[in-house]
């Protein structure tokens, strides 16, 4: 089974390159595609966060991975499965992402910490809601910790 899926907004300003770490205080916009009437955004301003759903358009198919892999190329991590991270060479190259929403602006938002680079396709918008996040303890590994220690400190 197939789906086709057509991108609802836009990612613009921001970054221009991929980068692994230091996306806190990024800020940049979602502008939302064409056929998309300003009304869509009625009552996302009531929300602090977004879930963000995106493509990582610039993988090629050619480079998606279906195995294990260590995270970051770095040997002294496990080897890991695709489905046991968060890489961008997924089966798909979907990326899903939490952010601040600073701002609706006419057909736009403004967001920070929207780890997307500008152009980036966005498939999806979601207000973020507390009960949407973790029911009880949450569990995850040291090297995911250490992986993202800088991911969303802002850069120096």
């Amino acid at each position: 089974m197939e789906f086709v899926v057509r991108p609802v907004a836009s990612v613009r300003e921001g970054r221009s390159t991929p980068e692994d770490d230091f996306w806190g205080g990024t800020t940049c916009r979602i502008e939302l595609a064409e056929g998309f009437d300003v009304d869509c955004l009625a009552g996302l301003s009531d929300f602090s966060h977004l879930e963000v759903v995106y493509l990582f358009d610039r993988v090629p198919e050619d480079a998606v991975e279906k195995g294990a892999r260590h995270p970051r190329n770095r040997e002294d991590w496990p080897l890991v499965g695709i489905f046991g991270q968060r890489g961008k060479k997924r089966p798909n190259r979907l990326g899903v992402s939490r952010c601040a929403l600073i701002e609706v602006d006419g057909r736009s938002l403004v967001v920070e910490g929207l780890d997307a680079i500008d152009g980036t396709p966005v498939l999806d918008i979601k207000p973020w809601m507390e009960e949407f996040g973790p029911r009880g303890d949450v569990r995850q590994t040291t090297w995911s910790s250490e992986l993202m220690a800088d991911y969303y400190r802002p850069s120096s």
